[in-house]
């Protein structure tokens, strides 16, 4: 059976017909499409979202304990949530097959940092598999899932934004997804409790294991060489091998899939077959690092190759330096003047917006966080002044109270954020006597990554009915006594609860209330109209970035009444509140 798939949707077949038992992950793009896809074999997989990387994480560690064969997976910056847990059963080792579905995203395509997790594969002394493209992502989940078990160690499989998303043929065999016979439990506090006295002993038995991985990468079926013409010999991995195809197909070239433990015989092996030696790769310098540590040495250049995502015009100006028998890449036409630029926007009705507005009105400042509502920094809402990572935002505004920081502050997440990692924060602020204002923008849905299901939702990610978890009942267990709930959309109401918060030297938590309105379906919830014989031109309603407005006649030099698109208005009457003449009003 052969099917188009994407490599996400090719790991979640993979995963199946390795018989993998238990599959937990939190949303993140480009990772997020895998559990979505595992949970079409809810009937051979136990799948889940969990609330965040290192719950994950440790659930996968629990079920391959527990003998069964276990999936996790998470993007990038998702890994260094999970890291505690994965470090530690490195020593502590696998039973059941666990393999660590995690997706890189080389130049920043929707994360805030850029950072190559094969370094934190040969860091965690874990064997890592990197496909190129669909089908060999379905082949390599089934071999990780064998190589856990026969190493007793936890496995990776490396994806990147470009393959997570790439569709091509895959050939899925015989197809028949069924659970993996348990490996029977032994209770043997030696090998999953790591107190010093036992993981000095696994800390060696980690290192033979590495030793005997790094044999078995030599010998591996997706580490070959590929011959061509000896003058110069190309290794590579992932999905730089597709564009080192296409810009040098004359050349020999070693294809690595199985990149950490390093294939070092191999290697050595190619380089001894060909005159020069070229490495190309996607980030870091992995492998180049680590041929040159063997005392291989590879050809220099000055092309850029290691930040941001390689294309392959980059690899043909890569062999335009160094072999001058191809034209350098033509640059990119820049866009004609008069197209207009379409930054990223809230969408229309969207109840983050009212937020921001209010808080830039009331002079905050606002640490932001990992969601949607990091497009509240930009113009001309103008009202976030930090995004470091999941969770954070609370840390920081109780970091900036603490080094004396004058003014309102406030601290902004979502709720998926909030169960994700804020719940944390507030505790932490609270019991050391920080009074910070939290803001949780509560849309009851993980938007940014495409709308999971959380904890607040009510459903699973196989969709069954599943208990509401109320955010507010979380601040009071954490003991606070300000907790207040309001619409989004009432802009009056936010703006005297959110000034009242900040004002006081009390902990606060306000849940700003608004459900998105893509996944509530509330697009069309109304319409907003303008009486262009009341509007004055003034530019309020503009302050608020809704892109619903548009501009219409000019009453003055740089002064526009404002129209509504009927097309994009969401009927949220916020564009209303904000006018003070009565010239926008709500229509059936």
């Amino acid at each position: 059976m052969k099917k188009m798939l994407s490599a996400n949707e090719a790991v979640a077949c993979g995963a199946a017909q390795a018989g993998c038992v238990v599959a937990s992950a939190y949303p993140g793009t480009p990772s997020t499409e895998i559990l979505e896809n595992v949970a079409k074999f809810k009937d051979t997989v136990r799948c889940e979202w969990a609330v965040n990387e290192k719950v994950a994480m440790e659930t996968a560690v629990g079920a391959s304990i527990a003998g069964a064969r276990a999936l996790t997976a998470m993007k990038h910056v998702g890994l260094n949530v999970a890291m505690d847990p994965l470090m530690t059963f490195t020593y502590v080792g696998a039973t059941g097959g666990l393999v660590i579905a995690v997706a890189d995203d080389p130049g920043m395509h929707s994360s805030q940092n850029e950072q190559d997790n094969r370094n934190i594969a040969k860091f965690a002394r874990a064997p890592m598999f990197e496909p190129s493209d669909s089908q060999e992502a379905y082949d390599m989940v089934q071999a990780a899932f064998e190589t856990s078990e026969k190493f007793q160690v936890p496995c990776f499989l490396r994806l990147t934004t470009r393959t997570s998303h790439s569709s091509s043929l895959v050939d899925l065999g015989n197809f028949k997804p069924a659970p993996h016979p348990l490996i029977p439990y032994k209770k043997d506090i030696t090998k999953t409790i790591p107190v010093p006295a036992f993981a000095r002993g696994q800390r060696l038995a980690a290192q033979k294991r590495s030793e005997a991985m790094q044999k078995a990468a030599s010998k591996s079926k997706f580490n070959r060489i590929e011959k061509g013409k000896s003058a110069l010999g190309i290794v590579t991995s992932g999905v730089a091998y597709q564009y080192v195809k296409e810009i040098f197909p004359e050349y020999s070239i070693l294809k690595l899939g199985w990149t950490n433990p390093f294939p070092r015989d191999l290697v050595a092996k190619f380089a001894k077959s060909v005159k020069k030696l070229l490495v190309v790769e996607e980030l870091d310098p992995f492998l180049e690092e680590q041929i040159r540590a063997m005392g291989i040495k590879v050809v220099e250049h000055k092309t850029e190759m290691n930040m941001l995502e390689l294309n392959p015009d980059r690899v043909q100006n890569l062999r335009h330096e160094i072999l001058k028998d191809v034209p350098a890449a033509k640059k990119a036409k820049a866009p004609a003047e008069a197209l207009p630029t379409r930054p990223p926007v809230l969408c229309a009705g969207c109840g983050h917006r009212s937020v921001f507005h209010v808080l830039h009105k009331l002079g905050a400042t606002v640490t932001g966080d990992i969601g949607c509502y990091t497009l509240g920094a930009f113009a001309p809402l103008n009202a976030m002044d930090t995004t470091i990572c999941m969770g954070a935002s609370i840390g920081c505004a109780a970091g900036m109270k603490k080094a004396g920081h004058k003014g309102r502050i406030c601290a902004v997440l979502g709720d998926s954020t909030f169960f994700h990692s804020g719940i944390t924060g507030i505790l932490s602020a609270h019991y050391n006597g920080t009074p910070v204002t939290t803001v949780v923008l509560d849309n009851r849905i993980t938007a940014m990554t495409g709308h999971q299901d959380n904890p607040g939702t009510g459903k699973t990610l196989p969709g069954d009915p599943a208990p509401v978890v109320e955010i507010a009942d979380i601040a009071k267990a954490c003991g606070l006594k300000r907790v207040v709930k309001v619409s989004a959309d009432d802009l009056a109401e936010l703006e005297k609860v959110l000034k009242e918060s900040m004002d006081s030297e009390e902990s606060a938590l306000i849940i700003a209330y608004a459900p998105c309105r893509i996944a509530a379906k509330l697009t069309k919830e109304g319409l907003c109209e303008v009486d262009s014989a009341k509007c004055k031109a003034c530019g309020m309603c503009f302050k608020m970035g809704c892109p619903a407005m548009t501009r219409g006649a000019e009453v003055r030099k740089g002064f526009f009444q404002m129209k509504i698109d009927p097309s994009l208005c969401a009927g949220c009457t916020q564009c209303s509140q904000v006018c003070k003449f009565g010239a926008i009003k709500r229509v059936r």
